[in-house]
């Protein structure tokens, strides 16, 4: 407590009541002694809000800091119009300007008769400087400036300077010499976990290791458990904006090559997949599921005459996957169009698409794609401007070739994949590849079986860094092939009678691809993990925040 707050006086009987304190007490003295604690602490705050405000009054510049009111944040009208600048806007340019900023306190410090705040708003932060001067900045000012604890929301008011030397601390190269600070709304000031800490990498911590200094380590599922405070960083703020990339993206390409975007129902009542992977549910009193995929949704569309469509909306996987790769839910990016000749048309709208959201992220993204790699270093990925299209088979003698035993007709395990990934790398110079013709046991019942060879199929997966992200293929259009094939995959078809049934009025050769927008973005940043490119990751184990 400061000398210019009023100093409490001792409660009577404390000493007594200090000695009493070791005595057994019975249920009604330990009621009485609560009450009096109670009023003990009521009295305190009551004489610290009187200090505060003693402060308050002696201070001149009072007016220019403080808590802002509840009152004053409900959206009431407020005469006039107060411009704001965004932090990530302030440049040398407005050397001299008034601003008026909102943003987070970063990080906080005091040194003598001056204060310095870091700001943070989206990813850009700002020096805010306080310097203790006569009716500019008092020291009560200071002292509150000082006072507020990381995290909280700020708005300050003041003038843009030009430092003459870098700020490394800070995004932009401009300070505010601050004349008005508010607290908006204030954070806890013990946090579970530390932003600056989150954002820090694993080189940044090994490397003080080696210097004889242990830093904070905030691991996976302290992060997760954490969310809020974890997607502030510098790499999250930058890995869910190209997540949003990827998706306009995928939207706009597709809309200039006369797709329709719909949505499709994910309350289904039999398996889109087959499998026993499927979370099973009561819908009103009738058994039913949550869609696995778009799958048989967006084929009907296609019957319904719409020629190409896509969507973009959650798939639901119920399979136990403690994998790097897997999610329980993620976010589907479906494509599904009539063929005209082959399934060819299919591969070349994956290839054109794909080459044309790298390069915008490339092109875009820089900022974003650098701030990830700060944090999580990654090598740019490597495509063709014309993505390489290798056979099943070429692929499989590709892996024996190199020493790797592998079923001939059986799909790639993990090891399997990434060792064709780096033979490809090393033969073609690309980390971007389309390997199609698979064996048909391995794909759904809905996949089309190639005419020459019907073990292989009208199928393809897409590879990146090693790792498959895109499953595709032509589809089944004659309902009673449809229905046999089905049938033999273990699928009730009675279950999925209307989806056959939508084949029996007309259905043009179609196919479609789906792939998951989370594995994109972290096969395209090199991360290890796919719940560090989901906002809050469904997995086996996690169903919260």
């Amino acid at each position: 407590m400061s000398s210019s707050e009023p100093q409490l006086p001792k409660p009577e009987q404390q000493q007594e009541e200090e000695d009493e304190s070791s005595k057994p007490q019975s249920k009604k003295a330990a009621k009485k002694e609560a009450a009096k604690l109670e009023k003990l602490k009521r009295r305190q705050e009551a004489a610290v809000a009187s200090g505060v405000q003693s402060l308050s009054m002696e201070d001149p510049l009072a007016d220019n800091y403080g808590e802002v009111p509840i009152s004053e944040l409900q959206s009431k009208v407020v005469p006039g119009t107060r411009v704001w600048t965004e932090i990530g806007k302030l440049a040398e340019p407005l050397k001299d300007q008034y601003v008026l900023v909102r943003g987070r306190a970063q990080r906080i410090r005091a040194k003598g008769k001056t204060a310095f705040v870091i700001l943070r708003e989206r990813g850009f932060t700002v020096q805010c400087v306080l310097t203790e001067q006569d009716g500019v900045v008092s020291r009560p000012m200071l002292k509150y400036a000082a006072g507020l604890s990381r995290e909280s929301i700020v708005d300050v008011e003041g003038l843009v300077s030009v430092p003459g030397i870098t700020i490394n601390s800070t995004t932009q190269q401009v300070e505010i010499q601050v004349r008005k600070i508010f607290c908006v709304n204030k954070a806890m000031p013990t946090l579970p976990i530390n932003v600056e800490d989150a954002a820090r990498s694993d080189v940044e911590i090994e490397k003080a290791l080696q210097n004889g200094e242990q830093l904070v380590r905030v691991n996976q599922d302290t992060r997760l458990n954490y969310r809020v405070l974890d997607i502030r960083t510098p790499a999250n703020q930058g890995i869910f904006r190209i997540q949003c990339q990827v998706g306009n993206v995928f939207r706009q390409f597709l809309l200039s090559e006369g797709f329709v975007e719909i949505h499709t129902p994910k309350l289904i009542a039999g398996s889109s997949e087959g499998g026993a992977s499927v979370f099973k549910l009561d819908y009103k009193g009738k058994p039913a599921c949550l869609a696995q995929s778009p799958q048989l949704h967006k084929q009907m569309a296609i019957c319904g005459d719409f020629g190409r469509v896509f969507e973009i909306g959650a798939v639901f996987r119920a399979e136990d996957s403690f994998t790097h790769r897997h999610l329980c839910e993620f976010t589907g990016l479906d494509v599904e169009m009539e063929i005209k000749e082959h399934y060819f048309e299919v591969m070349d709208v994956v290839d054109h698409l794909f080459v044309a959201m790298f390069d915008s992220l490339n092109n875009n993204f820089a900022k974003e794609l650098e701030a990830v790699r700060r944090q999580y270093p990654f090598e740019p990925l490597k495509y063709l401007r014309q993505t390489l299209r290798l056979t099943f088979e070429e692929g499989i003698q590709m892996l024996k070739d190199a020493g790797v035993e592998v079923d001939p007709l059986g799909d790639l395990n993990t090891e399997a994949e990434r060792k064709l990934g780096q033979l490809v790398l090393e033969k073609y110079d690309t980390e971007f590849y389309i390997l199609h013709r698979y064996p048909l046991a391995v794909r759904p019942f809905y996949t089309m079986p190639c005419y020459d060879n019907p073990t292989y199929s009208n199928s393809f997966d897409v590879f990146i860094r090693g790792e498959e992200i895109i499953s595709g293929a032509q589809r089944v259009h004659v309902p009673d092939l449809l229905a046999e094939r089905a049938q033999s995959l273990g699928i009730d078809v009675q279950s999925i009678s209307t989806y056959v049934d939508s084949f029996r009025y007309g259905a043009p050769p179609h196919g479609g691809f789906g792939v998951g927008l989370e594995r994109v973005v972290m096969l395209f940043c090199g991360l290890n993990n796919i719940r560090k490119t989901s906002l809050f990751p469904r997995d086996p184990l996690r169903i919260a925040p």
